[in-house]
């Protein structure tokens, strides 16, 4: 064993590597995060910023590429080695974020920002097929939902973007968090594995699917001939377009419909839903390895009962204008997303192979982000209109369309998907 593979993963190592890759997501997502809660801040030297469609824009272009590059980066994931896929994609998103410090113009934040979507799509498909492997069907929705959480607590940290630029500038935010990410891919590049995967009998499904053997077409045809597949695209797709309009204008809707400071706003909004969100992820994770291993579809049910929460919380976040209203929305949409959020990867081993799911899960990704980038742009028209709150509740009618869809059409059979069907 050497610091890039081992054969076996040793009974400490799978949790070791959760820890890693938590710091990992919530660089991930403080990063992404940070410039939607600073924009009061960074409008007053960047003009085109006073107008929300231009800063929609700003947001969707790290969205529309990040969402064409997921299928590459899971392609990628699935043939090469994942440790140092991990650490560059850190490092290079973590340099562009220090460079945003020292933008003037909006075309050099736009840039920048398509920068970061190449590098930041690098990273999910990798981490989660990395923690898949490493984690058996008993604790991977666990080590998943763990993981996740640190995607939330980005999402919470980037709040206080607003707060740093607010007591310093915009410019020694990004500074500072640009930096320590940096640091971190140095330290991460010693402590991270890669399973080997060589090592591993292949079953009969990997030998198909395994692509350093058999054509990319080939491998693709095989997960896109999979019915459900499909089903799972659909399902991650359409939760994923509130997902995302709580990540990107959730501040705006607060500081908007309980009348407070974006300084306020955006910290309040970000540590709301990310507690929540931590605690939904936790709770759905160790409900999800327990279910399972008594029902075929308890992680079917259990991240059913996560979207039925989101429904009745977009109506409250959308027209509520007393902070106990949106606070509690806010609260019960985070428990239930991060239910939801938790399952994705565990559900989709139930139908995907062990060396299809990064190129998989790239796919999703890719749906999901897309469907962000849609939402984002056409919120940041209703901030102009003044829409923004009703627009935020009709989410809440295709988010029941998913959870009817989902409930219906998947039904695994097995806890973890080694064969192929016929």
């Amino acid at each position: 064993m050497n610091d890039n593979t081992a054969r076996l993963p040793s009974k400490t190592y799978p949790w070791v590597l959760v820890g890693l890759l938590w710091v990992v997501a919530m660089l991930n997502y403080m990063d992404r995060q940070m410039l939607a809660t600073m924009r009061p801040s960074m409008q007053v030297d960047i003009d085109e910023l006073q107008s929300a469609t231009n800063f929609g824009q700003l947001m969707a272009i790290f969205l529309w590429i990040y969402g064409f590059m997921s299928p590459v980066s899971g392609i990628v994931a699935d043939r090469f080695n994942r440790k140092w896929l991990i650490v560059g994609s850190l490092f290079v998103w973590s340099g562009v974020t220090f460079s945003m410090g020292y933008a003037t113009t909006f075309n050099q934040l736009y840039w920048l920002r398509a920068i970061m979507g190449i590098s930041e799509a690098l990273y999910i498909p990798a981490g989660l097929s990395l923690i898949a492997d490493f984690h058996s069907s008993k604790t991977r929705s666990l080590a998943v939902g763990i993981h996740m959480t640190g995607l939330y607590m980005g999402q919470a940290l980037g709040g206080f973007g607003a707060t740093l630029a607010e007591s310093y500038s915009w410019h020694t935010a990004f500074q500072g968090f640009g930096l320590v990410g940096v640091v971190y891919a140095v330290v991460l590049s010693f402590f991270l594995r890669e399973i080997n995967r060589d090592a591993v009998p292949l079953t009969q499904s990997d030998a198909l699917t395994m692509t350093s053997r058999t054509s990319l077409t080939k491998g693709l045809g095989l997960l896109l001939a999979n019915t459900s597949f499909w089903v799972i695209l659909f399902y991650y797709a359409i939760p994923s377009l509130p997902g995302w309009a709580t990540k990107n204008w959730l501040p705006t809707l607060f500081a908007t419909n309980l009348n407070i400071d974006m300084a306020t706003a955006g910290p309040l909004s970000t540590i709301t839903i990310a507690t929540s969100s931590f605690l939904g992820v936790l709770f759905g994770g160790i409900l999800f390895d327990r279910w399972v291993q008594t029902n075929i579809r308890g992680r079917i049910y259990t991240s059913a009962i996560g979207l039925s929460l989101t429904i009745p919380s977009l109506m409250l976040i959308g027209f509520g204008d007393s902070l106990v209203h949106v606070i509690g929305a806010a609260l019960c949409f985070g428990f239930g997303f991060g239910m939801f959020d938790a399952n994705n990867m565990p559900i989709l081993c139930q139908f995907v192979p062990a060396r299809s799911r990064a190129t998989a899960y790239g796919i999703m990704n890719m749906t999901g982000v897309f469907a962000g980038a849609l939402i984002t742009n056409w919120l940041g028209k209703s901030t102009d209109s003044g829409h923004l709150g009703s627009d935020f509740a009709m989410l809440s009618g295709i988010v029941l369309v998913a959870l009817l869809v989902q409930l219906y059409f998947l039904k695994p059979k097995v806890n973890d998907f080694v064969a192929v069907d016929g």
